[in-house]
């Protein structure tokens, strides 16, 4: 999978993800609900290869997600290291506008 395959899943993978998650817990539910031995080797195979695939697709979410996270952080400290009072300035008028709302409500 390329670099930028991995960091813009569509929407549609994600909602694929939900569903088969939903699917393999209806699955699972089904062989607890009756004995195991009857349901067959072949569909418990099946259901822990659906489970290693969801598996492996959380795990890219995992690390799409903690890549965009670390780089936000790092644009954010690279702004701020660049233009201090600017941010401050930005920051001191985020609070004020936040006191004042919180003071109005009361």
């Amino acid at each position: 999978m390329s670099k930028s395959q991995r960091t813009s899943p569509s929407a549609e993978s994600h909602e694929a993800l939900l569903n088969d998650l939903r699917a393999l817990l209806n699955e699972a539910e089904t062989l607890t609900k009756g004995e195991i031995a009857d349901q067959g080797g072949s569909k418990l195979d099946d259901l822990r290869a659906r489970l290693k695939d969801t598996q492996e697709s959380l795990a890219e979410y995992y690390e799409i997600a903690k890549e965009r996270v670390t780089e936000g952080a790092r644009r954010a400290d690279e702004t701020i290291r660049s233009h201090p009072y600017e941010s401050l300035a930005i920051a001191l008028g985020v609070g004020v506008v936040i006191g004042a709302l919180l003071r109005r409500s009361r």
